[in-house]
């Protein structure tokens, strides 16, 4: 709203429009979304579930495996509830604050996911190639700090971001072209520089996404020196299949967040917005919905948990 001549109030609410040009297939875009959401809920509170019920999995791997199984769930129900809410009954406003709130949420667990993942590819690291020491540097209280600090850097790194989307003013359309408030679609709405926006962002992802895919590469370097090393086929056999999941689960997350944040700093004029916002929801919820598949049909001791787990139930009854 309008206030003098060169003020301008933040207005009291936006309009997320959901996917444009594709508004008249809404309706069946919601459908696989809504059922991956589905299979993610199902997925990742059964894969917790039966890690805290499983003794046999209270692993540093599987701690770490839990925490992005509950990172997952907090990501994709930060959206997608408000996306089929979007598609199904047409509910498109949003409190200013609430949008706020919800940028905040989005990018912090996505963050705190990245963080986890390279935790996951350190925990990889120790355990082949440090095999004898492995309890002894993952033990209980190095995984609460790891898990903890991973949670801060996520959370601290993203607090900026409100603040800095309020200090905005807006004085333009009040419509976002997504599915939920990405800071990036917020911040192209106001009339001001964005400047400042645009290079925390660019920061921020220099300090959380390059450092931990970095981190991660360096890791498994060091591990597929060691394996290639030991003389053993079933034994290179058995170490490459340990890191199987956690590889195929970073490229799941990695190459629909890349294409994301590339598309809005570089490609917003060559490529389509329908496929940039298909693609943005994909990135917070394929990683929910293939994680547990993948560590379900990669990981041999959660197979066996899982039998293991219906044997009990089913000589219970």
């Amino acid at each position: 709203m309008l206030i003098s001549n060169n003020s301008y109030e933040a207005p009291q609410s936006f309009i997320l429009n959901g996917i444009p040009g594709l508004e008249a297939v809404h309706i069946w875009i919601s459908l696989p979304l809504c059922t991956m959401y589905i299979i993610s809920l199902v997925g990742n509170l059964g894969l917790v579930y039966l890690i805290y019920y499983e003794e046999s999995l209270h692993r540093p791997m599987y701690f770490f495996l839990a925490m992005l199984s509950l990172i997952d769930l907090f990501t994709c129900t930060t959206t997608l509830p408000n996306a089929l809410f979007i598609f199904w009954f047409k509910l498109k406003e949003i409190n200013f604050t609430a949008c706020l709130v919800q940028m905040f949420f989005v990018h912090g667990f996505t963050g705190v996911e990245s963080g986890v993942l390279m935790l996951m590819a350190l925990d990889r690291y120790v355990a082949i190639c440090y095999p004898l020491r492995y309890a002894t540097i993952l033990t209980n209280p190095v995984i609460a700090k790891a898990g903890l600090a991973t949670f801060l850097r996520g959370v601290l790194l993203m607090i900026p971001f409100p603040f800095l989307v309020k200090r905005l003013p807006f004085c333009r359309s009040n419509v976002i072209s997504h599915t939920y408030c990405d800071h990036m679609s917020v911040v192209k709405l106001s009339c001001a520089s964005i400047k400042i926006n645009v290079i925390y962002g660019l920061m921020v992802a220099l300090l959380i996404g390059v450092f931990d895919i970095c981190c991660i590469s360096v890791s498994y370097t060091m591990i597929l020196r060691a394996v290639v090393s030991l003389s053993s086929a079933d034994a290179r056999q058995k170490a490459f299949s340990t890191c199987t999941a956690h590889i195929s689960a970073t490229i799941i997350t990695y190459v629909p967040a890349f294409f994301t944040f590339f598309t809005h700093r570089f490609g917003g004029h060559t490529i389509p917005p329908s496929l940039h916002i298909i693609v943005a929801n994909l990135y917070l919820l394929l990683p929910p919905t293939l994680n547990p598949i993948v560590y379900g049909m990669k990981t041999k001791q959660i197979r066996d948990s899982i039998i293991k787990f219906f044997h009990d139930e089913k000589g219970s009854r």
